[in-house]
């Protein structure tokens, strides 16, 4: 059985307005910490990298310096974030038991512990997020801005990465997704559009994704 992991770093950092894959955190790259998670784990036997321009470079460029032990390919990234996850995906040979983890590389403080859950869980099931409960008030508002009304917020949950899965499925059902031109924006999306189901995995701890220069400030104190 191997288990892999995708980290994700496509994307052109428009609402950063600078490269955040490569922004410095703790004296670190957003991209370096998050694969440097998945490189120490145990449970991962291998990490591919998607990604493209200069973060395909710096990527390239820790690889060769021999920074990590597991990453084994770098790969160019598609035009959306489906389309990367799928070139990932392409390079796996899963066979039976095989596991693929699916993580945004702009999400740097994920645990190792919360990985590993949601692996046994995808192994059990076949497929399984890491995500939090919604616990914020939600509105829903119209088109001009104005509350028209809220939203129910039990059994609401706001996905997170790791997502992990059985290799055989991620790879039939992203295969159908390409096949047919849908768009997703993650891999739980995916899985609904086939009809699989998806197990949830509640993360106790904060795992922000870096989008707004804010998020680097907030990712900067939860480091210290």
């Amino acid at each position: 059985m191997k288990n892999t992991a995708i980290i994700v770093a496509g994307g052109n950092s428009t609402r950063m307005g600078f490269n955040k894959l490569l922004a410095p955190l703790g004296g670190r790259e957003v991209l370096r910490r998050s694969i440097e998670v998945f490189d120490a784990l145990d449970a991962i036997h291998e990490v591919i990298v998607v990604t493209g321009g200069e973060t395909l470079e710096a990527c390239a460029g820790w690889i060769d310096a021999g920074e990590f032990k597991k990453v084994c390919r770098v790969a160019r990234g598609g035009a959306q974030r489906h389309l990367s996850v799928w070139e990932g995906l392409r390079l796996l040979q899963p066979g039976q038991g095989d596991l693929v983890a699916v993580h945004d590389g702009a999400r740097p403080l994920v645990s190792g512990e919360v990985v590993v859950a949601c692996l046994e869980q995808a192994a059990r099931t076949g497929a399984a997020a890491c995500a939090h409960r919604v616990t914020d008030t939600v509105k829903r508002a119209d088109a001009a801005g104005m509350v028209v009304g809220a939203v129910e917020r039990d059994n609401l949950w706001a996905m997170e990465t790791p997502q992990a899965f059985r290799a055989e499925l991620l790879v039939e059902v992203y295969a159908g997704i390409v096949d047919r031109g849908d768009v997703v924006t993650d891999e739980v999306s995916a899985c609904e559009l086939a009809g699989r189901p998806v197990a949830l995995v509640e993360n106790p701890a904060p795992n922000p994704k870096i989008t707004f220069p804010a998020d680097l400030k907030l990712a900067e104190r939860l480091l210290d």
